[in-house]
């Protein structure tokens, strides 16, 4: 935000660009002074709280609940995107596997046994398949709600792409039903055909089912899915629900089989990212042996091979940030040292600061900082706090006065033009505003001599 009125800046000005003049009574003891309009440099800075940012930082969450079988990492160690991290042992995720795989076995038998099964009955099939329909799609539906919450992107891709499958090819087998069923009512289809069509469509449940518990027990060997440091957490659940309890919630509506698909997907609903609740083990981290629970913290990759500051702008200055503005930043935990940055990118979207009003995010690359000998800095460490002057307009030679010169009078900015040995009043345009200079857009020409100091004391028409 910029120091005019009652907003927060910070300027900086390199020199006056108004010599006094001699002989034109300049320096009198009323405190008035003269000079005459000059060039120089003028730059104007938005100054705004900041952060440090890694590259990337991702938490880790177990995928299932159970134990730490084998921990291959230690705290503080760098490693590699793909590396093998930890193996947790989880009883509860092979079960799933196992009752997901009895379940497909269960519905492929079904289908292979439906000649005959009907026998003599009378069944409606169109009220039975349109009843396959809506479960079908309340299991898919809740599947892939549960599936969004996963927090790891490599993750989440795979088990929503499982579900787009399965939802794709129930839909062609939900469509050859229909059609089987629309023979059967013509006379030219059995009981077996529909029956066995019914039980293909209820396969892409069970098989995606299959899949989806496959991929929570690969994901019990965790591998990291970026280089950096790692940071053990106590794998022990925060103060909130991790995912979402959705084979509960299709027992509920009727869903039967189908609960399975959706309740393999819930197991990994905050796997591999983000935790969704606070690590409650405070200062404990996960050993080999340890118990975790499904959800909770395992460990935090940080990568900070780049650094980058995320700046807080008022929106009183954010229209005069943009990409590629440059800016020095000063870190509260090196005050001696001086760092580069460069304006990245600005959010479009404002949000609500905690004094009131409204600020902008705006994102900067942050470049390797120098203390006052000189000498290297130290590298930041992600998570600290900065100020970032940012140097919103820089004029290298700019027709500018002392800020003193410039008086407010309304919505205008006048000076004291100084005319025959009189005071005038002049109304200016100003551009860069600096804390001792700013700059001139319009309404004087360099040369021309202007009240400096005591411009509050002059009226107009007043002889100095």
């Amino acid at each position: 935000m910029t120091k005019q009125g009652t907003v927060v800046a910070g300027v900086l000005v390199s020199s006056l660009l108004a010599v006094g003049l001699s002989g034109c009574g300049g320096g009198g003891d009323d405190g008035i002074t003269k000079a005459a309009v000059g060039y120089g440099p003028v730059t104007e800075i938005v100054e705004a709280p900041a952060t440090v940012t890694a590259k990337a930082q991702i938490t880790v969450d177990a995928a299932a609940s159970g134990s730490v079988a084998q921990l291959l990492v230690g705290d503080g160690q760098q490693v590699q995107a793909g590396q093998p991290l930890l193996r947790i042992d989880s009883p509860e995720a092979k079960a799933q596997l196992d009752a997901a795989k009895a379940a497909d076995a269960q519905a492929a038998s079904q289908a292979k046994g439906a000649n005959g099964s009907a026998g003599g009955s009378t069944v409606d099939f169109t009220r039975s398949q349109a009843l396959a329909d809506s479960n079908a799609k309340k299991a898919f539906d809740a599947a892939q709600t549960t599936a969004d919450q996963i927090a790891d992107p490599a993750i989440k891709a795979s088990i929503l792409e499982q579900i787009s499958s399965a939802r794709n090819d129930y839909a062609t087998a939900s469509s050859d039903v229909r059609n089987t069923i629309g023979n059967f009512n013509k006379g030219l289809a059995s009981v077996s055909d529909v029956v066995g069509s019914l039980g293909d469509a209820q396969r892409t449940q069970t098989q995606a089912a299959v899949a989806i518990a496959q991929k929570t027990v690969d994901s019990l060997t965790v591998k990291a899915s970026i280089s950096g440091t790692v940071s053990l957490r106590s794998g022990i659940a925060g103060g909130g629900p991790s995912g979402v309890d959705v084979s509960s919630l299709l027992s509920q509506v009727g869903g039967g089989n189908l609960a399975s698909l959706a309740g393999a997907a819930g197991s990994l609903g905050a796997s591999g990212g983000a935790s969704g609740g606070a690590d409650a083990g405070g200062d404990t981290v996960i050993s080999q042996g340890s118990p975790v629970a499904s959800g909770a913290p395992l460990l935090v990759l940080t990568d900070s091979s780049a650094l980058t500051l995320t700046a807080q702008v008022d929106e009183t200055s954010i229209l005069k940030v943009a990409p590629g503005i440059a800016a020095d930043v000063q870190l509260d935990a090196v005050p001696d040292a001086k760092y580069t940055a460069t304006v990245l990118s600005i959010d479009s979207q404002g949000q609500s600061s905690s004094r009131g009003g409204v600020t902008y995010r705006v994102r900067l690359s942050l470049q390797p900082g120098a203390l006052g000998d000189g000498s290297a800095a130290p590298t930041p460490r992600a998570g600290m706090s900065a100020v970032a002057d940012l140097k919103v307009a820089d004029k290298p030679h700019a027709l500018s006065v002392p800020a003193a010169a410039v008086v407010h009078d309304g919505d205008q900015d006048i000076v004291w033009l100084v005319t025959s040995g009189a005071a005038h009043r002049q109304v200016v345009r100003l551009g860069a505003q600096g804390d001792t200079s700013v700059e001139i857009s319009s309404g004087l020409n360099a040369g021309d001599v202007i009240v400096t100091a005591g411009a509050d004391k002059v009226h107009d028409g007043q002889k100095l």
